[in-house]
């Protein structure tokens, strides 16, 4: 059960961009922008709202990749392994920061909710291969030590 301020911060958002079913998408994005992710109560909460079915409502969450059901660390690393990364390397800079985080591919998330560790298809910064972001910031040409030196540094901000 959620507290009270995220259902009063879903109908701010709602309200915002209208209660009505085209809405749907802009309202979910901006739920999971809030927190992180996008809690499941919230999404049926949207839906009784938006008068859509809760089905309807869970499908196109689903549907799209970028919503995610699961809390999320303070700072959201993706690490690129699209082609140009992966050539480039990037395997090696995702296994230190799995070892520097205590993460893997089946725990993604930090205990203390600080990161969140993801592998993307593609940043669309190919030139600056190999790339990872954190929060959207791009950091090109990284290797693994300068990786967990940005973890370090985080951990300190």
């Amino acid at each position: 059960m959620l507290e009270q301020t995220y259902y009063d911060k879903a109908d701010e958002i709602i309200e915002s961009h209208g209660a009505k079913a085209a809405s749907l998408i802009p309202i979910i994005q901006d739920i999971q922008t809030e927190y992180r992710y996008l809690p499941p109560e919230l999404l049926s909460y949207v839906a009784g709202k938006l008068e859509i079915s809760e089905a309807k409502a869970y499908s196109v969450a689903t549907f799209y990749e970028n919503f995610s059901f699961e809390p999320k660390g303070k700072y959201i690393i993706k690490v690129c392994d699209g082609t140009a990364c992966h050539v480039r390397k990037s395997i090696p800079i995702l296994e230190r920061l799995y070892t520097e985080l205590g993460l893997s591919k089946e725990k993604a998330t930090t205990d203390d909710m600080m990161f969140t560790l993801e592998t993307v298809s593609c940043l669309g910064a190919c030139g600056l291969a190999p790339v990872l972001t954190v929060n959207d910031k791009v950091y090109p040409a990284m290797t693994p030590d300068a990786a967990a030196e940005l973890v370090r540094e985080l951990r300190g901000a």
